[in-house]
């Protein structure tokens, strides 16, 4: 079949490309950058669009021509910088249905949540249920999923969170940790939806993938220590008030385009954990899978679809896929990276600002090159680059040109102070010499900015 996968170029979406593409089907995948997914899976067709931009059925229609099958991977935590949750993951979806209404799609899968869990009434659940809403009453063809906590070879998100409190040393601070999070793994997910495609569940499943042998928070952290291979550590309970200043701080960061796992709706779903919930009209197949709002009573029961996917447990999952040194090194520079920029921003609005107050001393060190007019305009020409190499660090779709300006704005100070003040190389306090931690500090940075 042709298959359009939004979202392709994500966690879910990138393993689920895949896992249709080895199936043979003939796969499209669209995301908002694409061109690494491209050179990684150059056996999939890609398309370049937003989301948030399609929010009219006229810009569907040249999308949708000559697929068959739709599979929505896409989503957002919540509003950001470059996260708008209505529009995405509302008004989109409504326009994508009714566009695919005229192209007689075959099949809709949608990829969502538990949108009735703790927090329901937050965005991103609340725009899930819409459309989730809009796609049962649209008349299409559907089958919805509704994964737990997906885990999987690689990490995104919340598994990466996972692994990066699961490597801190000494001890593990935890707010929620009695909270129950119930998984599933990537692989599966893959699994359901190739199922979903080939008809082994019916158009209008509503299915819940997660397997019954859910974790605490607290167990679920160790057991990704034990696969990292650290040596046992104590969890320490924390309330509730003491990770307000790092949510806070983590919208603030969304805001600027950072997607932290730490946000307040994470931690919002987490206070009553991630289950796997079972309802008055919710059958449940033998493997864990359970169906929600069915139109038959046996759908769940058919012999059809019982036991067509074998969900792993966490445990398994991660002894499945054994850890590597690479595993351990991302985990322990996880929570690392936001104090690497954020560190970096500090020195350079500080080195922008400082001289300022004394600025005669500091026009001095360019008077050596320049004539004291030219001096004084080099001097404000290079506090206000710091400045703003400070401050454009922290603003994501900015970092990585900010990262190289400070590069290459660091090395032409370098070569300027050693033309004009070749001795500098030889004060005892070093004020060159100490120059090359923070090009090597910028150098980890842009190392580890990639979040995909």
């Amino acid at each position: 079949m042709d298959i359009l996968i939004l979202g392709a170029t994500g966690f879910i979406g990138s393993a689920i490309a895949s896992k249709l593409a080895e199936d043979g089907h003939r796969v499209t995948g669209l995301g908002r950058d694409p061109a690494r997914a491209a050179r990684k899976m150059p056996q999939l067709q890609w398309l370049r669009a937003d989301l948030a931009r399609l929010t009219r059925s006229a810009d569907w229609r040249e999308i949708l021509a000559g697929h068959e099958v739709v599979v929505n991977c896409a989503g957002a935590l919540q509003d950001g910088l470059a996260d708008d949750l209505v529009a995405a993951q509302e008004r989109a979806m409504l326009a994508l249905y009714e566009a695919a209404r005229n192209c007689r799609l075959k099949l809709v899968v949608q990829v969502s949540a538990d949108t009735e869990s703790s927090g329901r009434d937050l965005p991103f659940l609340a725009t899930k249920r819409k459309a989730d809403a809009a796609l049962a009453a649209s008349g299409l063809p559907y089958v919805i999923l509704r994964p737990a906590l997906v885990l999987g070879r690689n990490a995104h998100g919340g598994s990466a969170l996972l692994r990066a409190l699961a490597a801190l040393p000494f001890a593990i601070p935890l707010v929620h940790g009695a909270s129950p999070v119930a998984t599933v793994a990537l692989d599966n997910v893959g699994d359901a939806v190739s199922k979903a495609i080939d008809g082994t569940f019916p158009a209008g499943s509503d299915l819940v993938l997660g397997h019954g042998d859910s974790l605490t928070l607290q167990e679920l952290v160790l057991l990704h220590r034990r696969w990292l291979g650290l040596r046992p550590a104590s969890a320490i309970p924390l309330p509730v008030g003491l990770a307000r200043p790092v949510t806070w701080l983590a919208d603030l960061a969304g805001r600027l385009g950072w997607r932290s796992p730490l946000r307040s709706t994470a931690m919002a779903v987490m206070s009553g954990g991630v289950k796997v919930r079972i309802g008055p009209q919710i059958g449940t197949d033998l493997r864990g899978a359970r169906c929600a709002n069915s139109k038959s009573s046996d759908l769940c029961a058919s012999e059809k679809t019982r036991g067509a996917v074998e969900l792993q447990s966490a445990a398994e999952m991660l002894d499945a896929a054994p850890s590597g040194v690479q595993d351990l090194w991302f985990a322990r520079l996880y929570l690392l990276k936001p104090l690497i920029i954020g560190t970096l921003s500090i020195f350079w609005l500080l080195s922008g600002v400082l001289p300022f107050l004394a600025f005669d001393a500091a026009r001095s060190h360019f008077a050596a090159l320049l004539p004291p007019p030219f001096a004084g305009l080099m001097t404000l020409a290079a506090c206000l680059a710091d400045v703003a190499l400070g401050l454009a660090v922290l603003v994501q779709p900015w970092a990585k040109r900010a990262l190289i300006g400070m590069l290459c704005l660091t090395l032409a100070y370098l070569a300027a102070a050693t033309l004009a003040e070749p001795g500098l190389w030889l004060d005892p306090l070093g004020p060159l010499v100490k120059v090359f931690p923070s090009i090597l500090l910028t150098l980890v940075a842009l190392a580890i900015l990639d979040e995909r």
